[in-house]
């Protein structure tokens, strides 16, 4: 039921995204624990990395026990995207690099002209894929989208450059810019693409389940599925695709107990990483993600974001019954 991205040997078709500010190591240690077979880390700068930008360097850190792990970088300059790539190459324990050509946000996409903004210019996309795939030892994998916007679908033109240039891997993304989360994956698009090429094709957009996991196989296709949001607060949503793809028992769902101390384990591990500071007001946003769908909930979520210190934190989760 796996799959391969060069050398790498993933246990099963289903992939973490790499979502800013959530995909660090202690979430994809979440998403491996409970059935990721390969995760992606949060996208870095390439600028960020090559002027040893500290916070940039930091987000590097990665264990053993995340592994098969991506590490995505995104730039839009040829110099500093090959010079970061070869940085990460030498320096990251990472198993493959991983660009950035899908990010819809106007900081990433407009101000850097990196992220999707690179869809617009398949000459430039070819010229940084081969040079680095040609300079790192690491296999080199792309994610893309459907285009820039409805006028603009080229993902089968840029997934040819990428597969020509050395590229062992892409993944679509199957919205447009324009579209950013908004509406429907197109599964048509990710169809042509795995049709065009023959390297290994990561489907990405509207996995919530099972099902929709199947039909994004089955229709497309395509290697593996990747799954972003639906992951927030649920990481178990890896093992019950994985059972529902193997025609295996449905999983039970975590009790409430289970689910509280998920959220204290991933609250230790995030203070562990980033100070309680830091870890405390990232946990601000994973609470409430955690509780979706649990009664009685809405005053332990109000609680949650106005957590200040780990005390704070664990004293409204041990509240709640």
């Amino acid at each position: 039921m796996g799959f391969k991205i060069g050398n790498i040997e993933v246990n099963n078709k289903l992939v973490l995204a790499p979502m800013a500010g959530v995909s660090n190591s202690p979430f994809r240690l979440l998403a491996r624990n409970h059935g990721a077979g390969m995760v992606y880390a949060e996208m870095i700068s390439d600028k960020g990395l090559i002027y040893k930008n500290e916070k940039t360097i930091q987000m590097l850190f990665m264990t053993d026990d995340e592994k098969p792990m991506i590490q995505q970088i995104f730039g839009s300059d040829l110099d500093t995207m090959v010079e970061a790539a070869i940085y990460i190459d030498k320096f990251s324990n990472c198993d493959a690099i991983d660009i950035n050509m899908g990010c819809p946000v106007p900081k990433v996409a407009i101000k850097a002209q990196a992220g999707a903004a690179l869809m617009k210019h398949p000459a430039r996309i070819y010229d940084i894929v081969y040079e680095i795939s040609r300079r790192v030892s690491k296999p080199l994998t792309v994610k893309i989208r459907s285009g820039w916007d409805d006028d603009s679908v080229n993902a089968v033109e840029v997934a040819k450059e990428i597969e020509r240039a050395g590229a062992s891997a892409i993944t679509v993304h199957a919205r447009t810019r324009a579209q950013g989360y908004s509406g429907k994956a197109d599964l048509d698009v990710i169809k042509a693409v795995k049709e065009a090429v023959s390297i290994p094709v990561i489907g990405n957009g509207d996995i919530v389940d099972g099902p929709s996991a199947k039909r994004m196989l089955d229709y497309t296709g395509c290697d593996a599925v990747m799954i972003g949001r639906a992951a927030l607060g649920n990481p178990w949503i890896f093992k019950e695709i994985d059972a529902y793809l193997n025609g295996d028992p449905e999983v039970i769902r975590p009790t409430v107990d289970e689910i509280k101390t998920l959220m204290l384990e991933h609250l230790y591990d995030l203070v562990k990483l980033k100070g309680e500071k830091l870890g405390v007001l990232e946990m601000r946003s994973h609470g409430p993600w955690y509780l979706k769908g649990i009664d009685n909930a809405t005053s332990l979520r109000k609680e949650l974001v106005r957590a200040k210190t780990v005390k704070e934190y664990e004293d409204a989760v041990h509240a709640f019954e």
